[in-house]
């Protein structure tokens, strides 16, 4: 009896420990002591897509105001095309006037700068203003939150479904800390978001005068070295939630928490994941795209010889004091056949690390090969004669 009771509590503190080690954390590169009371989190290089570290980062949950990530992503892709300017005037509707949550109060039936509309999405999370741009270049929220859920697709979003533009609380509306990190990797990209990310506050002027201040609702681009965007969110039902991007030095992370049980914990959580990746990581150039990868000899070329370039780049994440040991094969021609052009596709590189390959990138040249006439090959035979 007395072995029995001794093995039942030896039961009892084994399933303790094992349903512990469940709750934490799970680091990608090695052991970590961070433990988060957020439901959910993913740190991530920007450069590689690596991630760093991770607590449930595809579990589906609520993400609040974190799908406006992908409203400004789409606003971005509008002034990329020429489909809209940040003087494009938008007429709003009384549908998006009468958004409820976070909001700029803007009127009905008036016309507001689309810059205005942006700047109060990104910097004050915006429902109104959110609602005015997604009936602006969709026509309706509803043909907007259809294009929303194509580019996350599109994007590798695996673990997304939008239902509005906006973050409120919808039924089939859900994402992932992980796809959350994708999101905000492509708006990162756009230079033009980062004009708006790192103002503190502002103030909105409406068409009658009347002035809404804006202050920024991630007060991490304030208050943690190298923040420069990102987005919060919060309700009931999806708790307090940041996703914010940081650089330092050559290194950019994007740090993502879900579902934390109260505001100031997102924002310590999420400056711990930057502290942890600042602190373990780097990035270092494998292949750089600006250097020259080989030099080969031209065959029936004004020129004799041509640099070989890589189309991209390549940067992995490595933690600090480790050696990168990858390993690098070409796949070049003896020569290289004039006429060519430049950015003509002439081979490619391989990456490989421990026996796997890891990327491939296609080797271009930068200068057009123009072919030897009959006149140079006689004046070519005249001087080397």
């Amino acid at each position: 009896m007395k072995r029995c009771f001794v093995f039942s509590i030896m039961l009892c503190i084994l399933a303790t420990i094992c349903c512990a080690s469940m709750q934490t954390s799970v680091p990608v590169f090695a052991d970590t002591d961070i433990t988060l009371n957020s439901k959910s989190a993913c740190l991530v290089d920007y450069s590689s897509g690596q991630i760093l570290f991770e607590k449930n980062a595809t579990e589906h949950l609520p993400v609040a105001s974190m799908v406006k990530m992908m409203t400004i992503l789409l606003t971005l892709e509008q002034l990329d095309s020429g489909n809209l300017t940040l003087d494009t005037m938008i007429t709003t509707s009384e549908n998006a006037s009468g958004m409820g949550g976070s909001q700029v109060f803007i009127d009905p039936y008036v016309e507001y700068r689309a810059e205005d509309m942006l700047k109060s999405v990104i910097m004050a999370s915006a429902n109104d203003a959110s609602v005015a741009l997604a009936e602006h270049i969709s026509g309706s929220e509803k043909a907007f939150v259809g294009r929303m859920n194509e580019r996350a697709s599109e994007l590798g979003m695996k673990d997304t479904n939008y239902s509005n533009c906006t973050g409120l609380p919808a039924p089939e509306q859900y994402s992932c800390a992980k796809d959350s990190a994708i999101v905000l990797k492509a708006v990162t990209g756009h230079e033009i978001y980062h004009k708006y990310s790192t103002i503190w506050m502002d103030e909105l002027t409406h068409p009658s005068g009347r002035k809404t201040e804006l202050v920024n609702t991630n007060r991490l681009v304030r208050y943690y070295e190298g923040c420069d965007g990102g987005k919060t969110g919060s309700t009931n039902e999806a708790g307090c939630c940041l996703s914010a991007s940081a650089k330092r030095n050559n290194m950019r992370l994007i740090s993502v928490i879900v579902g934390a049980p109260n505001s100031k914990t997102r924002f310590n959580e999420c400056s711990s994941l930057f502290n942890y990746g600042f602190a373990n990581f780097e990035n270092r150039d494998i292949i750089s795209s600006s250097n020259i990868l080989k030099t080969l000899p031209v065959s029936k070329g004004k020129q004799e010889n041509v640099d070989i370039y890589a189309k991209e780049s390549f940067n992995a994440v490595l933690k600090k004091g480790t050696e990168a040991n990858f390993e690098t094969t070409f796949e070049l021609p003896e020569k290289i056949k004039a006429p060519a052009k430049a950015e003509d596709v002439v081979g490619r590189v391989i990456i490989s690390k421990d026996g796997s390959v890891v990327k491939e990138i296609e080797l271009t040249i930068k200068d057009d090969l123009d072919k030897l006439s009959f006149k140079d090959c006689f004046d070519k035979i005249v001087k080397e004669w």
